[in-house]
């Protein structure tokens, strides 16, 4: 009696572990079987609004399409702007973090520094950031080395130095508008003045630190400058028309480090395409998302290929006539 109360107890143990283990099973394929259904959600927040950023915005939500991620169809966007307030961006990373957002894409070094102090878990794509390294966002720019990589839009400052020559060849001191509390745009003054020296090219620096120095800045460089060279800087390009309005009234030519500025009533430039490096960044968010790649392993890349833009109507406010060498390959605004 008792060996068969034994037996009869064993048998229901193995049901019950069989019955758990199918159970667990079943759980399981679930789970992957949504995991496989689900929509990723990527998280896109940028520092502020201004053509560049916007363009970059676009570029990546191009990117990831191209890919095979379509909004509306097999991803979805949880789209941000921290209207250049810090305090924003660190209430939208906890947003990102409680809804626990799959990936973040990050516009522009403020932005990308706040979701990276924010998590270390989360995969982030930046964009419009200069120097990865200097931002403390990477160990390596080849060899990001955490879960942050993305592309840079370091831009080349020394051939837009050679393209101001170009066009003011008599050109002998060359005013920069920046805003000093931005690293990458001190980093991109650096470079030009090292650039200026070898040139014998003097430059005369117009810090700002918020949107109501502009006005002031701008203004002490007429008349002591014979160009302006503006780097890719988030305040400048946020106030750009109030600068051009200055400048071409002034008659002063400025050259800029990215196209929006340029649309904005700048000169010229040979830079940066920001629609372009958010494409890239959405291509590589892809790659992330369909688990080909990890941030950690992805080198930080560059815009591929730069080109020249005019802008005819600047021209001739200001009263300048543009080289033809340079009108034969650039790209015009008219």
């Amino acid at each position: 009696m008792l060996l068969r109360k034994k037996h009869g107890m064993q048998a229901v143990a193995a049901a019950m572990m069989l019955t758990l283990a199918l159970g667990a099973f079943g759980c399981a394929n679930e789970k992957k079987d949504t995991a496989k259904n689900a929509k990723p959600t990527v998280g896109i927040v940028q520092v502020v609004e201004h053509k560049a950023l916007d363009a970059a915005a676009k570029g990546i939500v191009d990117g990831l399409a191209a890919k095979g991620y379509k909004e509306g169809q097999n991803i979805t966007f949880d789209r941000q702007n921290a209207q250049g307030d810090q305090s924003n961006l660190a209430n939208i990373a906890h947003r990102f973090i409680t809804r626990k957002t799959d990936l973040i894409c990050a516009i522009a070094t403020p932005a990308a520094q706040a979701m990276a102090h924010a998590t270390t878990d989360i995969p982030i794509v930046a964009t419009a950031v200069t120097d990865y390294t200097t931002a403390k966002l990477v160990q390596d720019p080849l060899k990001p080395g955490k879960n942050v990589t993305g592309t840079t839009d370091m831009n080349p400052v020394a051939k837009q130095l050679d393209l101001l020559l170009q066009i003011v060849p008599t050109a002998k001191t060359v005013g920069v508008l920046y805003c000093s509390s931005e690293v990458n745009s001190q980093l991109q003054v650096d470079i030009l003045k090292k650039a200026a020296a070898a040139k014998n090219v003097k430059v005369q620096e117009a810090p700002v630190t918020t949107i109501n120095d502009l006005l002031q800045s701008t203004h002490s460089l007429v008349g002591k400058v014979d160009a302006i060279y503006v780097p890719t800087d988030n305040l400048i390009a946020s106030a750009m028309p109030t600068v051009a309005g200055i400048t071409q009234e002034a008659k002063i030519p400025v050259i800029c480090g990215e196209k929006g500025t340029v649309m904005d009533g700048g000169l010229a430039t040979l830079g940066v395409d920001y629609y372009k490096l958010g494409f890239q960044s959405g291509e590589m968010a892809a790659d992330i998302l369909a688990g080909k790649a990890k941030p950690a392993d992805m080198p930080i890349q560059p815009q591929k290929e730069f080109k020249v833009l005019l802008n005819m109507k600047t021209a001739e406010k200001i009263g300048l006539k543009l080289p033809e060498a340079l009108l034969k390959d650039a790209e015009i605004i008219k």
